[in-house]
Order: C-alpha cells, then sequence, then structure tokens
C-alpha cells in the first residue's frame, strides 16, 4: 500500500486490515529417540499440542488457521477483501492514496508463421510470486478469423493427457510453455489478401487458484503479431513425399498465389542443381492469375544425391512487368537408396 500525503511527515494516519486471508499455522517439531535421556517427553507435548496433527504430529503444517500479522501483497486479477480506515491530521487536501498491485504472472509470446497460412503460437507463462499456484485454465480466445486448436495434451489410451502431467500446480519462478496452433476458417482463408494483412490473433485466458483457493484471473490484451510478407507471388506446398528413391521420379503440388492488386501473366521455369534434376519442360506458360486467385501444379522431379536434399531451381516471370521471382530451398525430402526397403 503506498499513499501519497503532503510534505510533512506524520501527518496521515493508515489502518489497513484484509479480511479473510488465514494462512495455516506451522510449527517446529522437536523429537527425540526413545533412549535418549527426554524419552517420549518431546512425543508426548506434540501429540497433547492442538496445533499440531493427529497421527502426524512430526509435520510443520497443522490444522489450525492463523490470521497474518501484516496486510500483505496484492496480486493482479486476484479478489480480496480488506478494510482500510484513513484520518487526515494535516490540514490539508489528501488528493491520493495509492494501493500497489503486484503482477502474479510474466507472460511472454512468440509467433511462428506457417507456409499454409497458420500461425503458432508459443506462450511461456512464469510464476513472479512467493507461492505455488494451481493452473486451473490457459486457454487462447482467437480472433473472428481463427479457429485455434490447444497443443497441450497428448493421446494415449483413447483419452487426453496433459504435457505436464496430473499435477497442474506451478512453483514459484517456475515458468511453463503453452502451445496453440491458429488456423483461418474457411471463408478468409480462401482470400489470400485478407489474412496477409491480418495481425490481431487473440488473447490469453489465464484463471489461477493459490493456497486456500483463492481464485484470480487475467486475460492479456489482443496479441498481435507482425504480418508475413508474401510478396506479390506466394508459392506454397501442398503435397510432397517424406521419403523417396534415388534416381527414381517422385511428384510434388505446388500452389500459387497471387498475392498483388493486379493480374499476373506466369511463366514457370524449372532450374536443375547438383541433386535435385526437374522432368518436364521449362519455360511454359501458366495464363492470367487475377489478384487473390490461385492454382495447383503437379511437378515431376528426381534426384541423384542420397540423404536430405532441398528442393529448389523453381522461376516464375510476370510477362507483364518483366519480373521473376525465384523460389530455393522450398522444402527438403529424405532420399535413400532402392534397396533399402523403409516400413511405414
Amino acid at each position: 500500500m503506498e499513499v501519497n500525503p503532503p510534505k510533512q511527515e506524520h501527518l496521515l494516519a493508515l489502518k489497513v486490515m484484509r479480511l479473510t486471508k488465514p494462512t495455516l499455522f506451522t510449527n517446529i517439531p522437536v523429537t527425540c529417540e526413545e533412549k535418549d535421556l527426554p524419552g517420549d517427553l518431546f512425543n508426548q507435548l506434540m501429540r497433547d499440542d492442538p496445533s499440531t496433527v493427529n497421527g502426524a504430529e512430526v509435520l510443520m503444517l497443522g490444522e489450525m488457521l492463523t490470521l497474518p500479522q501484516n496486510f500483505g501483497n496484492i496480486f493482479l486479477g486476484e479478489t480480496f477483501s480488506s478494510y482500510i480506515s484513513v484520518h487526515n491530521d494535516s490540514n490539508q487536501v489528501v488528493k491520493d492514496i495509492l494501493v500497489k498491485v503486484l503482477k502474479p504472472l510474466d507472460v511472454k509470446t512468440k509467433f511462428y508463421n506457417a507456409e499454409t497460412d497458420e500461425v503458432f503460437l508459443e506462450a511461456q507463462i512464469q510464476n513472479m510470486t512467493t507461492s505455488p499456484m494451481f493452473m486451473e485454465k490457459v486457454s487462447l480466445e482467437p480472433s473472428i478469423m481463427y479457429n485455434v486448436t490447444e497443443l497441450n495434451s497428448v493421446s494415449q489410451a483413447g483419452e487426453s493427457v496433459s504435457t505436464f502431467g496430473s499435477r497442474a500446480y506451478l512453483q514459484p519462478m517456475d515458468t511453463r510453455q503453452y502451445l496453440y496452433c491458429l488456423k483461418p476458417k474457411k471463408e478468409f482463408a480462401e482470400k489470400a489478401g485478407i489474412i496477409k494483412g491480418v495481425t490481431v490473433i487473440g488473447k490469453l485466458d489465464i484463471v489461477w487458484k493459490t493456497n486456500l483457493g483463492e481464485r484470480g484471473r487475467l486475460q492479456t490484451s489482443q496479441l498481435q503479431r507482425m504480418a508475413p510478407g508474401y510478396g506479390d507471388v506466394r508459392l506454397s506446398l501442398e503435397a510432397i513425399p517424406d521419403t523417396v528413391n534415388l534416381e527414381e521420379p517422385f511428384h510434388i503440388t505446388c500452389k500459387i498465389t497471387n498475392c498483388s492488386e493486379r493480374t499476373m501473366d506466369l511463366v514457370l521455369e524449372m532450374c536443375n542443381t547438383n541433386s535435385i534434376h526437374w522432368c518436364g519442360i521449362s519455360g511454359r506458360q501458366l495464363g492470367k492469375l487475377h489478384p487473390s486467385s490461385s492454382l495447383c501444379l503437379a511437378l515431376t522431379l528426381l534426384s541423384s544425391v542420397q540423404g536430405l536434399q532441398s528442393i529448389s531451381g523453381l522461376r516464375l516471370t510476370d510477362t507483364f512487368l518483366k519480373r521473376t521471382y525465384e523460389y530455393d530451398d522450398i522444402a527438403q525430402v529424405c532420399v535413400i537408396s532402392s534397396a533399402i526397403k523403409v516400413e511405414s
């Protein structure tokens, strides 16, 4: 609690009493073995102590509650009750009485933009208090353009199990990472120009409980990401095999999207690299592509080198502006010898 009084000292009397904020009573157990000089005296004293737990007298925590000797801390998002009495003994007006609120959680976010218009959000949540927290709920409320999928659980025996285990406690100063995947809704995904400029993703809703079940809740402001820069023409992969045979043709499917505000007349060129060789005619006409429109291409290629190979060498030329767009390191594929059998 912070108070801004006049410059004179000892002119403002302030009394604060916090309500319904007890803590568990703790004691220091003192015991010894029966062969020692006190014998069973210490153990008997602990059994007779009303603050100890029957049958577990050596535990520090008892069954009683104790009222605090001071006001304690107020955390943002927590509900508390208090009685505040302020008496001004000066002849001046006291304008401001400030209540200092501490931050219970530190939330950091990172965004990862995928090639398929998906957005991955990583939220790092750290407990800034001095006591454990039970994380009751950490959810992401997406914006109107996205659907969200939580990636914080795995399926085991047909049931969803949290990746954090059965206990959702967050110890003081510990950090936990939550992951979410946002996919654009169908009506927005079909319009490339709309999704391209979307920066507002949604907001996090966090609910927790402290020692005696007191609930706290925080909602972040709208989370914003930097809009991905696709340029005028965006090329993405719709289908590609994970593993292919050495010197054997394989197929991929590419999607070309016009992200500009003008119509393009595109020509596709395929340039071979040291390991990747394109099959087909280079320099073929793809025709006109209107703004926010897309077309899919099925392409064939082969690799002459084993190992993890990068697919590169695609070139798109807009004949209207005589501008060429180069696409290298589009994806990677594992190339194995045809004599090696891979079990799926």
